[in-house]
């Protein structure tokens, strides 16, 4: 089988919208969320995200199609074109052929929802029925793998996958998979979210998924404490260049890791609440173990969906420990970077892919941050706090989302 790399690095998030940023704040445990400043919260429940900052998507388009363009397809455009440059592939230099060769797989979990709610809002509020001419292509969640595939000539494989919350990441094992199996040279793959607009907000407190500790925004994100009180929403988004392993060497290009394996399953249980004891959830790291060609003690360092809820962290935990075994999950290292960037929904498999890449690349695990009191249910090392030097073999990624979907990709040093 043909064997898969990481060229290319993009991301945009509330710690940072670019590559260097975003580590560098990343390994410091900086928080990146706060009191939302994107519309009028007094009267909501919940009154934090993890909001970007100083994001001008006329950076990486034009005005024109960022006019017309969701928010969230900004952020995957923009991630794509700094994974873009960072490769070093100019594809509208390619011939056709080998554009046929070049895809894009970059998903959302709930896509224009803020273009969707604006227009609703406009034809009740003016009692009409003219919205505007880009509502639907503007809310689609596919439109950002298509603006990408403009925007840079990619005439291969292109879509995006909607599985709440394992969107990104599966996104990016479905890219993987194409390589691997000769559908494609080259692949963008990633994830983004713009999940902060009032019915987002609303809705997602409404299930009393999120936290409400409005009063301290900087330690309401605490995946694994036992003073956790559900997750932080936040929005960005990252795409990654996946590349075939001797494409990426005869050019002479840069390389982060090996994507070596990919795990897919789903709980089949209930729309938002996890599979207790977490079993679909082991099988689909098993999975991606068994694809890389790794053994459990080969594990070095998880990034774990790690919501910060009291149900996902605690089901997480037991699923680790069900997929490695009880003496190798007490070895591994483990974090969870929603602490501090929210949760990015759609888009957090792929950004937590960067942190995999970077934390093999430099040999570093970053931290949790916030955590300070231990769950006797979350019994694990989750790198509290603190960043941690050691050398990352293997890395897994792990993503979960409502309706029961599962993924994992293993991730290999070279």
């Amino acid at each position: 089988m043909r064997r898969v790399v990481i060229t290319g690095l993009g991301v945009i998030s509330p710690v940072g919208n670019d590559i260097d940023t975003f580590w560098k704040n990343i390994v410091a445990g900086v928080n990146g969320i706060g009191t939302i400043q994107k519309f009028d919260v007094s009267a909501f429940p919940v009154k934090i995200a993890g909001e970007t900052k100083n994001f001008d998507a006329t950076q990486y388009m034009d005005p024109k199609t960022a006019r017309h363009s969701a928010l969230f397809c900004q952020y995957a455009v923009a991630a794509a074109k700094q994974a873009v440059d960072d490769c070093g592939i100019d594809f509208k230099t390619l011939d056709d052929e080998a554009r046929f060769r070049c895809g894009c797989t970059v998903s959302s979990g709930v896509g224009g929802i803020d273009i969707t709610e604006t227009e609703v809002s406009k034809m009740i509020e003016k009692q009409t029925t003219r919205v505007s001419p880009f509502c639907i292509p503007a809310m689609i969640s596919n439109m950002a793998a298509g603006t990408i595939a403009i925007e840079h000539g990619l005439r291969g494989p292109n879509y995006g996958v909607v599985s709440a919350c394992a969107s990104g990441l599966h996104s990016i094992g479905q890219a993987f998979h194409a390589i691997k199996y000769d559908e494609a040279d080259v692949m963008l793959a990633g994830g983004s979210e713009a999940p902060v607009c009032p019915v987002s907000v609303a809705g997602f407190a409404a299930l009393h998924a999120l936290s409400t500790r409005n009063d301290d925004p900087e330690h309401a994100s605490r995946p694994f404490d036992k003073d956790r009180n559900g997750f932080v929403m936040g929005e960005g988004g990252a795409v990654v260049v996946l590349e075939e392993y001797e494409h990426a060497v005869a050019r002479g290009a840069k390389i982060y890791c090996e994507v070596a394996g990919f795990g897919e399953t789903c709980d089949g249980y209930h729309m938002t609440a996890p599979m207790p004891g977490g079993v679909a959830g082991a099988r689909a790291m098993t999975l991606a173990i068994k694809e890389a060609g790794v053994t459990v003690d080969d594990v070095d360092y998880i990034n774990a969906h790690g919501t910060s809820t009291p149900m996902n962290d605690k089901t997480e935990t037991a699923l680790i420990k069900a997929a490695l075994g009880e003496e190798a999950a007490r070895k591994v290292s483990i974090s969870s970077t929603k602490s501090m960037t929210g949760h990015l929904l759609g888009g957090a498999g792929a950004v937590e892919t960067v942190v995999c890449a970077l934390a093999i690349r430099d040999g570093v695990v970053p931290p949790t941050i916030n955590y300070t009191t231990p769950d006797p249910e979350c019994d694990l090392d989750y790198t509290p706090n603190t960043a941690r030097k050691r050398p990352v073999r293997v890395a897994l990624n792990n993503a979960l989302g409502f309706g029961g979907h599962n993924a994992c990709i293993a991730f290999k040093a070279l």
